[in-house]
């Protein structure tokens, strides 16, 4: 496989971004004339970082660019700080929500051989970034054909609302940065809200939750499984004992998602010894 790595100014973030992508390599008995200017457009895994991370953390703790290698399969990994993967207009306009649909995607759709097609298009992420991806699937059904949650789930915000004493910071200042509790609640990010929305009508992608049953973040997967069972949501729903929140068990599940999406290995090419 082939990794780039872009650092560019980003207008929807106001500064300087960095992206690693990954992208499938030429075949040795390809010349690079042929594989180079064939004009083919490959899949694409939109994959996000959790709390603390970066662009890197896929690349350094996980063997995504193996099993990218092995399904032809472009993946591109953003940064987006610990924004949640929200806008944060009164933070020097860090619009870390926009920058993936409106920003990253037509840059890599445009300059790269990527395809912009619904149906090549998935999305995944662990922990802050899990949310990141069931956000960005439930607000651009149209956008991805999946999406993978590892370690995380859609937050009730009925029990958040902070006049019911809920006082973790990032939360309220989530609500601040919105404009209030109201204006957070009836927004994109009430992901509960927007699939309850949504889930008759046939456009939601399909969607795969997964997490370790001694993750410190387990019954509250526990609970928001039992509400979309609850509600009908169709998605696939699996738990693994022994694994808390940890890399051996995103890259486990991310091997595991990309079957979930269908995404087939490339043709053995044999050896090239």
């Amino acid at each position: 496989m082939s990794l780039v790595h872009l650092n560019f100014e980003s207008q929807y973030l106001n500064t300087n971004t960095d992206v690693n992508i990954i992208l499938p390599d030429k075949p040795r008995k390809t010349q690079p004339a042929d594989f180079y200017g064939n004009g083919k457009k490959y899949k694409v895994l939109w994959l996000l970082h959790g709390t603390f991370g970066d662009y890197t953390d896929w690349i350094r703790k996980s063997n995504i660019e193996l099993y990218a290698s092995e399904k032809n399969l472009i993946v591109v990994m953003p940064s987006a700080m610990n924004s949640n993967y929200s806008n944060w207009g009164a933070m020097m306009g860090i619009n870390a929500y926009d920058f993936l649909t409106e920003e990253l995607m037509p840059l890599v759709y445009n300059w790269l051989p990527a395809s912009d097609k619904r149906e090549d298009n998935f999305i995944s992420g662990l922990s802050m970034g899990g949310e990141g991806a069931l956000k960005y699937a439930v607000n651009y059904p149209e956008k991805f054909a999946g999406v993978a949650v590892l370690s995380m789930y859609a937050r009730n915000l009925d029990e958040l609302d902070p006049k019911k004493g809920f006082k973790e910071t990032r939360m309220l200042n989530s609500y601040k940065n919105a404009g209030g509790y109201k204006k957070f609640y009836n927004s994109y990010e009430n992901i509960r809200k927007n699939i309850l929305d949504k889930k008759d009508s046939g456009v939601l992608p399909k969607m795969y939750f997964a997490c370790g049953e001694n993750d410190f973040l387990y019954n509250g997967y526990i609970d928001f499984k039992k509400w979309a069972l609850d509600i009908g949501l169709e998605a696939t729903f699996e738990e693994t004992p022994g694994y808390t929140h940890e890399w051996r068990f995103w890259d486990m599940a991310i091997q595991k998602a990309l079957d979930f999406f269908g995404i087939e290995n490339k043709p053995d090419e044999g050896s090239p010894f």
